[in-house]
């Protein structure tokens, strides 16, 4: 989503949210506490979980708004009265699965205590029209009000993981031929914080989809959009066979000198367009895959005809080679449909922008 100096759109849409609650609640003479309580609780990252939670705090508000009510009249204004409307609210929501509205249920359940000491069923009604006027607005605010738009924060995340993918790849491979395996094992942490920010990105991706039900992507913000999240997934697939390189032991016995060159060629080619987000040449890409794939099937004949101490076993080299080959042809499909075969992060962030 695109940030103001200082603050942020959902800081924004809060304020506006707050004052126009507030505003009518004081128009009608309702109390505005409980409705602000709901609008600032009701403003979600997308329209469609604003709708979808609202669906579930008005009947919990409700809930909590009788618990007050009955407990007041029949104790009055006492520790009991908040111990009691609080827990069974509380209670009385869990049960019900309205898990989205235990909290503004409660809190309204407390705050009611505190106001209403005559006339309570005029009270409870009045807190049910504050509950909607909360929800409706905060609702109004988020579809109008700079409508959340997830694709610039997704570009950046996709732009970021694949620069931090390349440094992986060229740190792992060059370790491993390199025969520093304890220095693989180094590289989990950075691959872990790789794979948190794709369960990151994906969660925005799932807000963006959410979105696009009441803003739809048209044209080339929904293909730049579905590109992205197929680089998403091939992103997720690359760190996979990473970490079947990082946490299998291998240990290098029959590669000469010259095939290993040919390896760590390869794999600083490949680090280097995603670290840097060169141009991604594809017929330079596709001379690499052919080494390797040539190397992979000289070494698959020769290495398990030599493999009897481990029959069943495949060779190290074996494992390291089709790991490598397997992340080629993610890559590939990772830039694959990039316009001008270039950074594809790069292209959806100015795509994003435009």
């Amino acid at each position: 989503m695109k940030k103001f100096p200082f603050i942020g759109t959902r800081i924004i849409k809060t304020g506006v949210a707050i004052f126009f609650t507030a505003l009518i609640c004081d128009q009608l003479g309702w109390p505005p506490v409980f409705a602000v309580i709901t609008a600032i609780v009701t403003i979600e990252p997308t329209v469609s979980d604003s709708i979808k939670k609202g669906i579930v705090r008005f009947p919990a508000s409700a809930i909590g708004s009788a618990y007050a009510v009955l407990f007041i009249s029949l104790l009055g204004d006492s520790p009991l009265t908040y111990t009691l409307a609080a827990v069974l609210t509380i209670a009385t929501c869990v049960r019900l699965k309205l898990h989205a509205g235990l909290l503004v249920a409660t809190l309204t359940a407390v705050a009611m205590v505190e106001v209403i000491h005559t006339n309570y069923l005029v009270s409870f009604f009045i807190r049910l029209g504050t509950t909607t006027v909360g929800l409706l607005i905060s609702t109004i605010v988020n579809f109008f009000v700079l409508p959340p738009d997830y694709r610039e924060d997704i570009a950046n995340h996709i732009q970021s993981m694949s620069m931090r993918t390349g440094s992986v790849i060229e740190k792992v491979f060059g370790d491993i031929l390199n025969g520093k395996m304890d220095q693989v094992t180094a590289e989990r942490n950075l691959a872990a914080q790789v794979t948190n920010e794709i369960r990151r990105t994906e969660t925005l991706i799932r807000f963006q989809k959410e979105e696009a039900k009441f803003h739809p992507l048209a044209g080339n913000e929904q293909t730049e959009f579905d590109h992205a999240q197929n680089q998403l997934l091939q992103l997720r697939m690359i760190h996979y066979h990473m970490n079947n390189i990082i946490n299998t032991p291998l240990i290098i016995h029959k590669w000469s000198k010259e095939e290993k060159e040919i390896i760590l060629h390869a794999v600083k080619e490949l680090a280097n367009v995603m670290q840097r987000g060169t141009h991604f040449d594809i017929s330079k890409y596709e001379k690499e895959m052919n080494l390797l794939t040539e190397l992979f099937w000289e070494d698959n004949e020769e290495l398990t005809k030599n493999n009897k101490e481990h029959p069943t076993k495949f060779p190290p080299e074996l494992i390291i080679l089709y790991e490598l080959l397997t992340i080629y042809e993610l890559a590939s499909e990772f830039y694959r449909g990039s316009p001008n075969k270039e950074n594809p992060a790069q292209q959806v962030k100015k795509d994003s922008l435009s």
